[in-house]
């Protein structure tokens, strides 16, 4: 059994001077040997009297790192000779061109431990039996998840190059009382077993952890989701740039960064209209923003005031000593899929939450266009009502927009085992 004590500190100012420590450290161990955050940092301090300080320093952004990628692809801010690494790891290319990212045994084994947070919150206990249900690829998806149970010596099952049908056998088989997926696909694994004519619900399955997707922080997907298999869903998000930063709360209403090993930032998100909002969400008193976080154990590739490109809502209200901050909905949306449709801004996490919401919507796909200089909505759907007029009218009511709305033939959409591409962007086209 781990433990992590993610809620050591008595107060903010004590947490922050861990996190000082812990920046100065690995300051000094990159420092001259990283040739891309020297060039960055040239002339500015070599150790920081105060996190003051490093608020100053420049940002890392992922265009930045695409833009000096070698030809293979190769990010340009790795700390060590390549025979060093040994994990081999691409960003999904969701944003852009996939970036190649390695980590060193030592880098790895900060991975693995920061999942225990994760997995402490949950209580997953010694011998459980798990199964990843996503496909074995570079995407690290759930590759540090899966080394992370097997440290805790859990039993992991893999489900990787399986049909649907054949992951439903397999959970029964195995006995597994977790499951790894992203939200969409553990819905369609629903749907698969219905088809079977089984419940969920009669899988087995206990705990479900969710990633690489909104939804587990969706209060409308979680509900569902728990109420199909009559489990408890654990939301959980990191990136392949940055590592498992942060988990889902116990109320499962918001996202906490892991600030043990996480610096968190937030910058403004205003548009060219003023402040951004969020159509469809109330947040009078929480404006969103973007992460930015600085990783603080992995300095193999190491990322530093690194621009997450997610928008979020943190909340400090809920704890009267500040020591922990409260992403409220998880990660709403990201900087690059803002839509303004009509003056509204909207986010696909914001018609997730809608589309979640209609029992007979089966999928979903949201495609954004650009006429001139506006961008438009149509979002197709499978509904078994055959009434998309109505969630026409739904749209309207939520967001306060008229969106067009496309009945296509059930099964016709894409579910993916790895990040759905549920939101697909032609307004660059």
């Amino acid at each position: 059994r781990f433990s992590t004590q993610l809620f050591m500190f008595s107060d903010r100012r004590t947490l922050e001077a861990h996190q000082l420590d812990r920046l100065n450290a690995l300051l000094a161990e990159i420092r001259p040997r990283n040739a891309f955050y020297e060039r960055k940092f040239e002339n500015l301090p070599r150790q920081l009297e105060s996190l003051d300080q490093w608020r100053s320093f420049p940002m890392t952004t992922k265009k930045e790192l695409s833009s000096q990628a070698d030809a293979k692809g190769l990010a340009p801010h790795h700390t060590y000779p390549i025979k060093d690494y040994l994990h081999f790891h691409r960003t999904s290319g969701s944003t852009g061109q996939p970036l190649i990212i390695l980590d060193r045994a030592e880098d790895w084994a900060w991975w693995i431990q920061t999942w225990q947070f994760v997995l402490d919150a949950a209580q997953i206990e010694l011998g459980t039996t798990v199964l990843m249900a996503f496909s074995f690829g570079p995407f690290i998806g759930f590759w540090s998840a899966h080394d992370a149970c097997l440290a805790r010596r859990c039993r992991v099952v893999p489900g990787g190059g399986l049909s649907t049908a054949a992951r439903i056998d397999l959970i029964q088989s195995a006995g597994c009382t977790v499951l790894f997926s992203t939200p969409s696909y553990t819905l369609h694994l629903a749907e698969e077993a219905s088809k079977r004519g089984m419940r969920a619900s009669e899988l087995g399955i206990e705990k479900i952890f969710v990633a690489g997707e909104p939804g587990g922080s969706i209060p409308s997907v979680r509900r569902h989701i728990e109420t199909l298999y009559q489990a408890k869903v654990f939301d959980h998000v990191g990136a392949t740039e940055v590592g498992p930063w942060g988990m889902g709360t116990s109320d499962g209403k918001a996202i906490q960064v892991i600030e043990q090993e996480f610096i968190a930032e937030y910058i403004p998100c205003d548009t060219d209209d003023g402040p951004l909002s969020i159509a469809g969400q109330d947040h009078k008193t929480i404006r969103p923003v973007e992460l930015v976080l600085t990783c603080l154990g992995r300095s193999g590739v190491p990322a530093l005031r690194y621009r997450t490109g997610d928008i979020v809502l943190p909340n400090l209200d809920h704890d009267e000593s500040n020591r922990l901050v409260r992403l409220e909905g998880g990660v709403i949306g990201r900087t690059d899929q803002m839509m303004t449709i009509r003056a509204v801004n909207v986010f696909p996490s914001s018609i997730e939450t809608i589309m979640r919401s209609i029992p007979e919507v089966a999928e979903f796909r949201m495609i954004a266009t650009r006429d001139g200089t506006m961008d438009q909505l149509t979002i197709e759907v499978e509904d078994s009502l055959h009434q998309p007029e109505r969630i026409a009218d739904l749209m309207d009511r939520r967001l306060g927009l008229r969106v067009e709305i496309i009945e296509v033939p059930a099964g016709s959409l894409p579910r993916a085992i790895d990040k759905a591409k549920r939101f697909i962007d032609r307004r660059k086209l």
